[in-house]
């Protein structure tokens, strides 16, 4: 059993449940004999380069604050989106990594985050194996976007799902109260996967309203394709509802809302986008002249924490404490995953896989999941994502809104 002190940090996007997650962490880190002092990264490892630590035993004064935690939306700890150079051609940041890893005496690094996060995670475990540094180095998955390949599917992705989803069943209420011909464009995030998107249609398994259409990333756009859609959506009622990703393309791979771009990128080489929806409504208002709106649900689908998914933050917590176990087992450069055991009664179970084979890649909706049209996903598709999103977490409020845990 390796004994030494720990350090957490999270990074990328805020979500619903990776407090959840870091909460099982603590938890697991709490509970484990061979563990001395627990550092949180101020901003992930970016805050680590520069020595911002925070000591979770202090901060946590119980299961009464882990609790609050894991109810919290957001990364608690902060983030980040900083890109480790190459192992093989820049050691002088790893140098300086692994000089507060002595100093400190950590032993075990646990990184909370998505496909980029990973990155930081296979790269830490490999100049640690280049160097000779004994320590466990364990990726726990987190991401809305439901793309981190190596698991049935990510923490966060069922809470942004289930507001997906509501948002849409209240907009679609919303629309079928008039009679005035109209199209609505549900704009939702996903640069390559469209996964949640396609929780955009999940009223269709038990409502009596459902989306006209979704379009992912993962199928070509086409506008005369889209006119086609529309004008046989009017046949059936006046008031069209469309859910489409940010991030889907033409046939030739540009970006349909490139022209509404700022044409910035994050350091992973990632475009900032946003407006796909406006660009999509324009192009409906020029050609059948008839009311169109956009609605984005922008930040408000990531961070949704006051209807989050009972199940996707126990599943968080749940990954976060499995990962300690793992660790301290003896495990390093894996991350945690789910593995579907059954659909019906839904199961999961952890597991841990090899990081190397996950970094950097990209996990879509499959084929089977995409209707033959193109424009819509299947039912098989909505059973998938349905056990993910259910149960509501008990809340405790102040002043009418939640409370939430703040390391500050």
């Amino acid at each position: 059993m390796l004994f030494g002190n720990a350090v957490i940090g999270q990074s990328g996007g805020p979500t619903a449940a990776i407090n959840a997650s870091l909460a099982g962490v603590i938890r697991g880190l709490f509970e484990a004999g061979c563990i001395g002092k627990i550092y949180g990264m101020r901003n992930g490892v970016e805050g680590l380069l520069q020595k911002r630590l925070i000591d979770l035993r202090e901060a946590i004064k119980g299961e009464e604050d882990l609790l609050l935690l894991s109810h919290t939306p957001a990364a608690a700890l902060g983030s980040c989106r900083k890109k480790l150079p190459e192992v093989e051609s820049n050691d002088v940041v790893y140098k300086k990594l692994f000089s507060i890893f002595e100093e400190y005496g950590i032993r075990y690094f646990f990184y909370i985050g998505g496909n980029d996060s990973m990155d930081t995670v296979a790269k830490v475990s490999a100049y640690a194996e280049k160097v000779g540094y004994e320590m466990r180095v364990i990726g726990v998955p987190k991401t809305i976007d439901n793309d981190v390949v190596g698991t049935d599917h990510t923490p966060g992705y069922g809470s942004s799902a289930k507001f997906i989803a509501t948002s849409m069943q209240e907009i679609l209420r919303d629309c079928a109260v008039y009679t005035v011909p109209a199209v609505t464009v549900v704009e939702i995030m996903g640069r390559d996967a469209g996964w949640l998107t396609a929780a955009s249609a999940l009223p269709r398994l038990y409502a009596n309203v459902a989306p006209d259409y979704v379009y992912l990333p993962e199928r070509p756009f086409d506008f005369e394709r889209l006119y086609e859609d529309i004008a046989e959506a009017f046949k059936r009622h006046p008031n069209v509802v469309i859910g489409v990703s940010e991030g889907i393309r033409f046939a030739d791979g540009s970006y349909v809302g490139k022209a509404a771009h700022s044409g910035v990128r994050d350091v992973f080489g990632h475009s900032y986008l946003s407006g796909t929806g406006r660009v999509v409504e324009r192009a409906i208002k020029d050609k059948f002249g008839c009311k169109t709106r956009t609605v984005e649900l922008s930040i408000l689908q990531r961070c949704a924490s006051h209807i989050a998914s009972e199940t996707d933050l126990k599943e968080a917590q749940m990954v976060g404490r499995s990962a300690v176990e793992h660790a301290i087992a003896g495990e390093t450069g894996k991350m945690m995953a789910f593995e579907r055991v059954s659909d019906s009664p839904y199961e999961v179970k952890v597991i841990s896989n090899d990081i190397k084979i996950i970094a950097n890649r990209m996990r879509k909706v499959p084929d089977e999941f995409i209707a033959i049209s193109g424009n819509n996903v299947t039912d098989e598709c909505l059973r998938y994502i349905e056990p993910l999103i259910l149960g509501e977490p008990k809340l405790e409020f102040v002043g009418g809104i939640p409370r939430h845990f703040s390391f500050i």
